[in-house]
């Protein structure tokens, strides 16, 4: 689709200046310090409009790098190499950005118990490639759509219990009899006094959203073990450490990917020789590194 959009009737400008049998190479070159994701979509980039371009990957999702690292090569006709280039950075170096800004989370809260999740303010069309960048930074996936469990929030639970005939506890229980045994039941609160009603319906997990650090203490406290406890709302790197020393469980994080910033790598290309464009035996690309 990206391919399509970006080159609807071919590259005109490639076309135009670019001599037919011209061959390039090109190395994909960090600006800036990371953690790489999006190999194996930059590669389809270049191979699904063509596929005589050979991509190597030098460093493989989840590593971390250094600014001036290459982390790939690309060697092909010209014209394919430089049709492809933007479509390929627009995917690597977003999903290096998110991948990056999730390993700073995680860095932040190391040593304590928690884990930081992503959440579903992704990208349209994109939620299973920035899901994977969260993974290749340290963090965790929350449900990946609405279809894999259910989570009762504030205006879910308002809606059911409106007419005033039915408690919350009530209300959650008459949700969890209809379920699969295998489903997960998640419901949010905002108040330390609807705490007791949801943990009575037996919910797996509780969210605390948007509590302050003393009352986020208490509903751990309150809770005692007898759900996971979700803390969101109001997360930065400036607040992640000290919410993760509340002691919750699970930290969800829109920030991953609603607000991230791509990362800064660029595609050096030069003039290819007939070498660089061989197609080598395959090796695997470096392993992953500890993030920074």
């Amino acid at each position: 689709m990206a391919l399509n959009e970006d080159a609807p009737w071919g590259d005109l400008t490639s076309q135009t200046l670019i001599p037919a049998d011209a061959t390039a190479a090109a190395s994909l070159v960090a600006r800036e310090v990371g953690v790489f994701s999006g190999g194996a979509v930059f590669r389809a980039a270049f191979e699904l409009l063509d596929p005589t371009v050979i991509v190597e990957l030098v460093v493989a999702d989840g590593a971390a790098f250094q600014k001036g690292a290459t982390l790939a090569t690309v060697a092909g006709p010209a014209r394919s190499v430089l049709q492809s280039e933007r479509v390929a950075l627009n995917f690597v170096q977003r999903l290096s950005g998110i991948a990056t800004q999730t390993a700073a989370y995680v860095a932040e809260i190391e040593g304590t118990s928690a884990r930081i999740v992503d959440t579903r303010k992704t990208t349209p069309g994109l939620r299973v490639l920035e899901r994977h960048a969260v993974r290749c930074g340290g963090g965790h996936n929350h449900r990946f759509s609405l279809s894999d469990a259910v989570m009762a929030k504030d205006n879910h639970l308002a809606v059911l219990t409106h007419d005033g005939r039915r408690s919350v506890t009530d209300a959650l229980l008459e949700v969890r009899r209809s379920l699969s045994h295998t489903t997960h039941l998640e419901a949010e609160v905002d108040r330390l006094d609807q705490i007791e009603p949801v943990l009575a319906a037996g919910v797996d997990t509780i969210m605390l959203d948007n509590f302050s650090l003393d009352d986020l203490r208490t509903g751990v406290a309150m809770v005692a073990g007898r759900a996971i406890v979700e803390a969101s709302g109001s997360v930065n790197l400036g607040t992640v450490r000290a919410i993760a020393e509340t002691g919750v469980d699970v930290i969800s994080v829109g920030a991953l990917t609603h607000s991230v910033r791509s990362l800064d790598l660029g595609l050096d290309v030069t003039l290819a020789t007939s070498s660089q464009i061989a197609r080598p035996t395959e090796t695997a690309p470096a392993s992953a590194q500890s993030t920074p």
